[in-house]
């Protein structure tokens, strides 16, 4: 049943999510463009066609940036504060998480974050992670062109990237922008009530999503109206010329009045994102998750990852577990703001959305093992090894799969069967 959640952290949770979730096995399928290939596609755009989807949506991030929030960690504990002591492989798991250690970033790689959602860093992004952890523009013409085979109806595919300050603040900027997009680009397809929209998030654009899900709510919220005052207050001390608080006026408006996309139906699909923000699923359709498990427990809980140390540390370049982005990317962790006045709005946001702060506590996070989120449907997906230990930027510890072409038709059944039976 949809449910208010007025901005509220999701919880861990251990239970067994019961008939919610699923556990397929990856299977690539039939190449691409060949004749079975189109007749899945096609019967993917047609299921979709006659929910009345209108257009889908892609968003991702700058994959090679800092995906398991180890600067909020570093500064809160970690190894400096001396918390890693007596806890055996510790420090080897903290190296794995830190970008200058774990073999993701690169200084000289030719853009960071925040990216701006444009073709120029579209491109950047295509030339430099190509399909790891990117939507890539050639993936997206080629799912719209499977979708509308034999004869269906055109169903449009876009990307959007989003800005990958990886942060509270920088979450809540990113979801307003998002916002902006949203209805731009609805105004163009004049979208009903009747229609729907599909959003299809990898990893932290889906925390994009959660915080979008509590914005557009159609129940009552005590919380919205101060997340665009804090927002407010950091402009105006702030300010730039590509932003004002009058933009915010607008868009409180457009959400207060229930306006966004037409009246639409906004339906979203989350791939490895880490559970943080909960979901308000008043205001939207249909949710669902799908993550990169591995079932490696000997207690027979196939719901849940696995956290000991020391094995964690030395199964995380093999993908022993899956996705280790989604299970060890969770509360407690974040990129650092830039300036004071980034850190004082992030310091106001995390009052509100962040009751698990500290590196204790986000060892006590992970240590319940949660992959599935409290709301919506939830598929946990045997991916197999994807690439080769010694280049983690092929594989990103198991978080890397979801946005490859081999996997494309594996990816649209799965949506289709879960959101448009």
């Amino acid at each position: 049943m949809p449910h208010s959640n007025n901005f509220q952290h999701g919880p861990y949770s251990r239970s067994n999510p019961g008939e919610r979730v699923s556990y397929p096995t990856f299977e690539a399928g039939p190449s691409i463009d060949s004749p079975a290939w189109k007749q899945v596609m096609a019967q993917v755009g047609t299921q979709l066609s006659r929910s009345n989807v209108k257009g889908v949506l892609f968003l991702n991030g700058h994959p090679f940036s800092d995906l398991f929030g180890a600067a909020r960690l570093d500064e809160v504990g970690g190894l400096k504060r001396g918390y890693s002591r007596g806890i055996s492989g510790l420090e080897s798991l903290l190296a794995l998480l830190r970008p200058a250690t774990n073999g993701i970033g690169r200084g000289a790689d030719p853009i960071h974050p925040p990216l701006i959602n444009d073709p120029s860093t579209h491109e950047a992004l295509d030339h430099l992670a190509h399909e790891v952890g990117n939507f890539t523009t050639a993936y997206v013409r080629t799912f719209e062109q499977g979708l509308c085979q034999e004869g269906t109806d055109s169903i449009p595919c876009e990307r959007y990237v989003w800005s990958s300050v990886n942060h509270h603040l920088g979450r809540v900027e990113a979801a307003m922008a998002f916002i902006e997009f949203l209805q731009l680009w609805g105004t163009k397809r004049s979208l009903s009530n009747d229609d729907r929209v599909l959003l299809v998030a990898h990893g932290h654009a889906g925390q994009v999503l959660a915080l979008l899900s509590n914005l557009v709510t159609s129940g009552e919220s005590e919380a919205r109206p101060r997340i665009f005052e804090l927002l407010a207050k950091y402009w105006e001390a702030c300010p730039q010329k590509e932003r004002s608080v009058k933009q915010l006026e607008v868009l409180y408006q457009l959400l207060s009045e229930h306006r966004l996309l037409g009246g639409a139906s906004v339906d979203m699909v989350t791939l490895g994102t880490p559970v943080r923000y909960g979901w308000d699923t008043d205001g939207f359709g249909r949710l669902l998750h799908v993550v990169n498990h591995r079932m490696i427990r000997a207690d027979g809980k196939r719901w849940l990852s696995k956290m000991e140390l020391p094995q964690t540390a030395w199964e995380m370049p093999y993908q022993t577990g899956g996705d280790y982005v989604q299970q060890l990317a969770v509360a407690g962790t974040d990129a650092m703001p830039d300036t004071p006045e980034m850190e004082q709005a992030n310091i106001d946001f995390r009052e509100i959305f962040e009751p698990y702060d500290g590196f204790e506590r986000w060892l006590e996070c992970t240590r319940r093992t949660t992959r599935c989120p409290k709301d919506g449907q939830c598929v946990l997906v045997e991916y197999g090894v994807q690439a080769i230990e010694e280049d983690p930027r092929q594989h990103l510890y198991g978080h890397g799969c979801y946005t490859q072409s081999r996997g494309m038709l594996f990816l649209a059944g799965e949506i289709a069967k879960g959101l448009y039976p």
